[in-house]
């Protein structure tokens, strides 16, 4: 639904905007834990299995060097989206915004009544028997998207498998209740005092700003003056003639942070731009614009547009475009299978009087793919083979497989007399039916003992 002025000019209202964004943003997040692709999420980070599932790819625990690039991406995204919309995402994306529209605006007064005019949101709703109901339903709605948050931590074909025995998941569960029981007393207790007290956001988010970032923008140049630099009141309603302000607090008694936006940008605003919408019906009457507007300080104060490519835009653009490149090259390179070879403690074993010299290893194979696969590997020496294991074996899918190798040589290898001979063995190990796409390679060292120690060894 648009708001037209006498002149013509139509707007539809920020708050239409806002229901709209809020609706795709639920919509998403309680089906995106469902989305996969051969048993891989589009994202979930799994506790339980130590893997990182990211676009339809499973990344184990040892190859989460994604993570720093993941955390870069958001802290960045977090910079740029500041620099350019302010608290953007406090009031059009964040969660806690989201549950209090639902809260107070659908159920209180949509739904109930309770609250008879959306418009004035700096009174709190009336005592009254349906806000038990009212109550009632958002514990339902919080448990709901408790659940919902466990899904990105534990996919859902496992907790509603977790949920036929509760008991024997009781931390998981005491989990799912915390959170549920946090989500009753913010929404219905704490309100909006999380965005002003609680919220870290709000305190770090306007050292991020400057004179292009967009806000929600009184005019004062247009409406007049109602307080003065220091934010003390001048009056109610300005004086002057030319002065457009009608004084009639629309704008202060529609804001859920209770402020008055004609005091100039506060830490409490969200940028919902509530107020926008209420100053643009009243001035809509009189065939004016909005005195309220969502635009930087200085675009207004000079009566221009924003100038959205800066230097700090292009550069957190630029940033953020290398971190994302950067995420995709690694994620490309993501390996189907993992191996870790150490080896024991034992130096070598000398045999057939010192014709065959054997060293041992723990190889520790993982089959991070979504199958099961028959693994085997081969040394890149040609002067030494595999004594142990002699046949290939079988690794089930996200499986770890520990295995006990003794490498040989039954020819002479030693170049020193009296010295060890330290000889580098490249291991190359893969599956039998796909040596093309799932095969890695591992550096590792044969040590060969010199005649000295073999004469030494045979003489005990």
């Amino acid at each position: 639904m648009s708001t037209c002025s006498t002149n013509g000019n139509c707007h539809t209202p920020y708050s239409i905007k806002r229901y709209l964004t809020f609706g795709i943003i639920t919509v998403i997040s309680l089906v995106l834990p469902f989305i996969r692709i051969e048993g891989n999420h589009l994202f979930l980070l799994s506790f339980e299995k130590k893997q990182l599932h990211l676009i339809f790819t499973t990344f184990d625990m040892q190859e989460l060097y994604l993570m720093p690039f993941i955390l870069i991406f958001l802290f960045l995204g977090v910079f740029f989206l500041t620099t350019l919309g302010g608290r953007v995402w406090c009031g059009w994306v964040c969660p806690q915004t989201i549950f209090r529209v639902i809260y107070r605006d659908l159920i209180e007064t949509k739904l109930l009544g309770i609250r008879k005019r959306i418009k004035n949101k700096q009174l709190d709703s009336k005592n009254s028997p349906k806000k038990v109901i009212a109550v009632f339903i958002w514990v339902i709605l919080s448990f709901i998207a408790a659940v919902n948050f466990t899904w990105y931590f534990l996919p859902p074909e496992d907790f509603f498998v977790y949920l036929q025995d509760p008991t024997e998941h009781r931390v998981l569960f005491g989990f799912v209740i915390a959170i549920a029981l946090f989500l009753i007393y913010d929404v219905i207790i704490l309100k909006e005092d999380f965005c002003i007290y609680v919220c870290p956001y709000a305190r770090v988010q306007s050292v991020m700003y400057d004179e292009e970032t967009i806000q929600t923008v009184y005019n004062e140049n247009r409406g007049g003056k109602i307080y003065d630099e220091k934010k003390n009141l001048i009056n109610t309603k300005p004086t002057a003639e030319e002065d457009e302000c009608t004084g009639c607090e629309a704008c202060v008694t529609i804001c859920p942070t209770h402020i008055d936006i004609r005091k100039g940008m506060q830490l409490e605003c969200i940028n919902c731009l509530e107020c926008a919408d209420a100053c643009t019906k009243v001035m809509g009457k009189l065939g004016k614009t909005s005195l309220i507007t969502w635009a930087s300080s200085s675009a207004v104060e000079e009566n221009r547009k924003t100038q959205f490519l800066r230097f700090r835009t292009i550069a957190y653009g630029v940033a953020l475009s290398l971190a994302l490149v950067a995420l995709f090259m690694m994620g490309s390179t993501k390996e189907h299978m993992l191996l870790n070879i150490n080896r024991t403690t034992q130096l070598y074993k000398i045999k057939d009087e010192g014709k065959n010299i054997q060293n041992a290893y723990t190889f520790l194979f993982q089959n991070t793919d979504s199958k099961d696969h028959k693994y085997y590997f081969e040394v890149e020496h040609k002067d030494i083979s595999i004594k142990k294991p002699s046949e290939p074996f079988v690794l089930q899918a996200g499986s770890k497989l520990k295995k006990i190798v003794i490498l040989q040589a039954e020819k002479n290898l030693s170049t020193h007399q009296e010295e060890d001979t330290l000889l580098d063995v490249t291991i190359k190990a893969y599956a039998l039916d796909n040596k093309e796409k799932i095969v890695v390679t591992r550096e590792t060292t044969f040590i060969y003992p010199s005649p000295y120690s073999v004469k030494s060894y045979l003489s005990k």
